[in-house]
């Protein structure tokens, strides 16, 4: 259903703790003709996280090119194969001497270079999604937005193996796996509202507290009510969308996320996520499937006789073929669940498109072989073409030992991101765009 929007008059403002501030000029604020000649469809981008990598013998396609043959995990792309790019030989540098899952989870989209580690060992620094968050977020009421399908309550591994998206080497931008909670978050208005009138109050205490603190103190104030202005700046964008909001006619998730099948799981977290990109309440975003490495037993309905498996265990007793074939059945489970959203994607119409030709829907895993721990060969697949500007139908093998960073600093420029470097990265990768 498309999203129509409401008149809205040009000297509208944005209200909060007693200030006023003017809106740019908006679409909505134009007439239906104006608006279709001026509008700019904006590039959305999003991660789709695979854990423990891949069986690499059933993964790669044996062509390159356009128009190449689907290996047998990627045959679930049918659908949607004139709009995905597929990429080999992208590689990561591993620091040796820290966890091999735990590194490929949380460093797979850093912007470190392998020797800029963090006090933990990782090569780690803001990620990819954050940068291009940081140059896009000030548009949208939501900066960014982190979503994971891991259906244990209690963490059983550290917080490198459970998030993917980083603020900084010591700063998660920890993510969400509670559908109800992920959609009152983005869609419960009336409840941010009075989250709204707390922060004015917390506002004027600061302003009375700042004139008796030391220049360090105040600096700390200072950033402390520059997060609650962020805050509120949240508030009012997701309130001033509201009517557009109802007009799809939302319904908040009824099932809890600990019943849910694995399929059932990924599937409305990732309505979630493609809710928020079509409504333009954020235009980054990242989902996990599942934690990175992750020994607890895990049920896959519909495979497996239904009894729960460990795919981490798995992924080292390849050379029995029996496992082996198991894997590569989960392995094109994963890609059934990232085909689906993208074929949904697909569906809804976005400018002179479809949602889809406007995003950089990526899949991704931090290891390539995971019994063989190693980062080079990563699987990765780029659905959409960001406004038409990613070459698709095609599989480029690349040279072997071009970094991954090379992928995300392309990325990064194409959200509009002024850089050169990123990582490791030694320029942007050869031959992405159309």
């Amino acid at each position: 259903m498309t999203v129509k929007s409401t008149q809205l008059s040009r000297r509208t403002l944005l209200r909060g703790s007693g200030v006023a501030m003017a809106l740019p000029l908006l679409d909505v604020m134009q007439s239906t003709s104006v608006a279709a000649a001026t509008a700019t469809t904006p590039t959305r981008v999003a991660f789709f996280y695979i854990p423990n990598g891949v069986v690499q013998s059933a993964w790669h396609p044996q062509e390159t090119g356009t128009d190449f043959k689907l290996s047998p995990t990627l045959e679930p792309l049918t659908k949607v194969r004139e709009k995905i790019s597929v990429f080999t030989h992208l590689d990561r540098q591993k620091v040796p001497g820290t966890d091999g899952h735990a590194q490929a989870g949380a460093c797979w989209l850093s912007s470190a270079a392998p020797h800029e580690l963090s006090p933990a060992g990782y090569p780690l620094k803001k990620t990819i999604d954050q940068i291009i968050a940081a140059q896009v977020g000030d548009q949208t009421a939501f900066r960014s937005l982190e979503l994971s399908c891991n259906p244990y309550q209690d963490n059983r591994e550290s917080v490198y193996f459970d998030n993917i998206s980083w603020y900084g080497h010591g700063h998660v931008a920890r993510s969400l796996r509670d559908p109800r909670e992920v959609f009152d978050r983005l869609f419960a208005v009336d409840q941010q509202t009075e989250n709204g009138s707390i922060l004015d109050l917390v506002l004027e205490d600061a302003r009375t507290l700042n004139n008796r603190l030391g220049k360090l103190d105040q600096h700390k104030l200072d950033e402390y009510m520059q997060s609650i202005r962020t805050v509120e700046q949240q508030i009012e964008r997701v309130t001033s969308r509201q009517a557009e909001l109802n007009q799809l006619d939302l319904k908040r998730p009824v099932k809890t996320w600990q019943v849910m099948k694995r399929d059932e799981f990924i599937q409305v977290m990732g309505d979630l996520m493609i809710l928020a990109l079509r409504t333009d309440l954020t235009r980054v975003s990242t989902l996990m499937s599942s934690p990175e490495r992750w020994s607890s037993p895990l049920k896959v309905d519909g495979l497996f006789d239904d009894k729960p498996i460990q795919h981490h265990g798995w992924t080292h007793n390849q050379s029995n073929p029996n496992v082996k074939r198991d894997l590569e059945r989960l392995d094109r489970f994963h890609v059934e669940q990232f085909a689906s959203l993208a074929a949904k994607m697909n569906a809804i119409p976005d400018g002179n498109g479809t949602l889809l030709d406007n995003m950089m829907f990526v899949l991704g895993s931090g290891i390539s072989d995971g019994s063989l721990h190693v980062y080079t060969d990563l699987p990765t697949i780029i659905a959409g073409s960001a406004n038409g500007r990613i070459a698709t139908n095609r599989h480029d093998k690349h040279p072997t030992g071009t970094p991954i960073a090379n992928l995300w600093l392309s990325m990064a420029q194409l959200m509009g991101v002024s850089t050169d470097r990123v990582g490791d990265s030694t320029g942007p990768l050869q031959g992405l765009l159309a």
